[in-house]
């Protein structure tokens, strides 16, 4: 990550004088705004087999996706960016892209790709006074992005929590974090994209789409509030300006984190946690969150994981961070738990074992206060199994607008108790949502989930390919019956919303799995996805990015 300054080609704008921006037909664009002149590349790094590079770069964290491409871009400016996209459009050469690497599905390493651009050295964090927004390259990833925003201006962007997460898909996924429920999304404080597309005469060019609403390449920027990853072309930076900021101070662009945060992890052992129990703990958290959804309370200094981990594993536990903007971040904690563990026969203690996506010290049993920002690395480096180099996994997802039934609960224990399948890393994770996410309307931005009140996600990491089957069969037996009544699938209707995009899951394309009748992309778009299509057409007419869940042209 680098100091330098971050600039741009004013001319690269185009402010249109009317209101409206398109939304479809071939899109104004402008030359590219890089870090070298316009069209000229510093020339990216280009690695092919043989190379003792080329493993390295040919994977991400999930070790069941790993590509055979022709080469591998490492492009150091946009310019290389737009080099390597015409390159491979010349050529008429399949293209995917990679930013952090965490991609749950095969959309960036699969057998038919021919050409990967690697943005990772495109890591520059900066604030770009010319816009009064601080740029952030696709490549960057988050912890380094909190650092730095954070040492230098004292602000931050309300994203996800594991520290390895590339912004790349990230943010145009819709960006979610332990501080939503306070700042909403990442794509709240979106200002401004920075794109290489291609146009329908196969010219590879960039162009800065911002959010202002003279802009004719509004749409752009639209897109790439929740229309994810790989649809439109390769986002090479992103601008970050929160909404109605006013003046010129970098410090008042975004929000400021709090000073310290309270984090407390509690848990369940399984040897006597009884179904009654379990049940209770569940429903209990759902209905917590559900009273607490609306924007604007003091509960939404709030977030908390529940943790539901294979009996395997020992235990499921409870993961809370309470910051403290809170008035008295004890006493509301203190509520939550005493909610959360009303009618509970069992007593809770520590954590004593990793327990997936989160692993923190037996100490926080009792609540502690930290600084925000060695909280904040603490959590984004707390999960050891993201640093496994063997690490395979599978996963699902549901957004919940109310509490799941008794009979899904039921569901739940089923699965998670099953002695027929053996694994500590399989689990169900319920998350918090809502709060400030729900004060913005389904179509302000292309991320359509804005009125749900917590996130469940289906997952299992395993190491060994030879355990592949089973735990995917064991992740799909467990998603198809709690959803049994929805043809398999969480529908948008009055108690789930779909699915989160950040976790793609192919199945959804499956009449197989599938059987709802809801297409997989009302399940992660809902009415939004037909403005998405238009925008594909406009900036993708040539559908060279794609992927086996990527916007479909109209």
């Amino acid at each position: 990550m680098t100091d330098k300054f971050i600039g741009h080609d004013r001319r690269s704008f185009l402010v249109g004088a009317g209101g409206a921006a398109v939304a479809v037909g071939l899109p104004q664009v402008a030359a590219a705004a890089t870090d070298a002149p316009a069209g000229q590349s510093t020339g990216s790094v280009v690695v092919r087999p043989g190379d003792t590079r080329y493993q390295d770069l040919v994977r991400g964290t999930n070790q069941r996706w790993v590509g055979k491409p022709d080469r591998v871009h490492v492009a150091r400016s946009t310019a290389d960016v737009v080099a390597a996209v015409q390159l491979a459009v010349d050529q008429g050469k399949r293209l995917t892209v990679q930013g952090g690497g965490h991609c749950y599905e095969d959309f960036v390493f699969n057998s038919d790709v021919e050409v990967v651009i690697n943005l990772s050295e495109l890591d520059q964090v900066a604030f770009d006074p010319a816009m009064r927004a601080f740029a952030v390259g696709g490549g960057a990833t988050l912890l380094d992005v909190y650092e730095k925003l954070y040492r230098i201006w004292g602000v931050t962007i309300p994203a996800g929590q594991c520290a390895t997460v590339g912004v790349g898909g990230h943010i145009s996924g819709g960006g979610w974090g332990l501080l939503c429920r306070e700042l909403g999304l990442s794509v709240d404080h979106l200002h401004a994209v920075e794109v290489v597309w291609v146009d329908a005469n196969g010219k590879a060019r960039a162009v800065i789409a911002t959010s202002n609403a003279g802009d004719v390449n509004r749409e752009l920027w639209w897109a790439n509030t929740g229309g994810g990853g790989g649809n439109f072309g390769v986002v090479t930076r992103y601008w970050f300006r929160t909404k109605d900021a006013t003046g010129t101070d970098p410090g008042r662009l975004l929000p400021r984190p709090p000073a310290d945060v309270l984090l407390a992890a509690i848990s369940w052992p399984w040897e006597t946690l009884t179904e009654k129990d379990f049940t209770t703990i569940a429903a209990n958290f759902g209905d917590w969150h559900v009273r607490h959804a609306a924007p604007g309370a003091p509960q939404a200094a709030l977030f908390s994981y529940l943790n539901l981990s294979h009996r395997s594993n020992g235990q499921i536990g409870l993961l809370t961070q309470v910051t403290g903007n809170a008035k008295n971040a004890e006493e509301l904690y203190a509520d939550f738990l005493a909610d959360v563990t009303r009618g509970v026969t069992l007593r809770h203690g520590a954590l004593t074992k990793a327990m997936g996506e989160f692993a923190p010290a037996p100490e926080f049993e009792t609540p502690q206060r930290l600084p925000w920002l060695q909280a904040t690395r603490y959590l984004g480096a707390a999960n050891p199994i993201l640093a496994d180099p063997t690490l395979r996994g599978d996963f699902k997802s549901a957004f919940n607008r109310a509490r799941y039934t008794d009979e899904q609960i039921a569901v739940w224990y089923k699965h998670l108790s099953r002695t027929d399948f053996h694994n500590p890393r399989a689990m169900l994770m319920v998350s918090s949502y809502g709060g400030k996410v729900n004060s913005v309307g389904q179509s302000d931005t292309a991320f359509a989930h804005r009125d749900s009140a917590f996130k469940v996600l289906y997952l299992s990491y395993w190491n060994d390919k030879a355990d592949d089957a089973a735990n995917i069969r064991w992740l799909r037996d467990f998603y198809y019956e709690a959803y049994a009544g929805t043809g398999g699938v969480p529908v948008p209707d009055a108690v789930t919303d779909g699915c989160y995009l950040n976790y793609p899951d192919i199945d959804l394309n499956d009449p197989s799995f599938n059987r709802s009748g809801v297409a997989w992309h009302t399940l992660y778009y809902k009415d939004n996805y037909r403005r998405l299509q238009a925008a594909k057409a406009a900036y993708d007419p040539r559908n060279v990015f794609w992927h086996s869940q990527s916007v479909r042209l109209p």
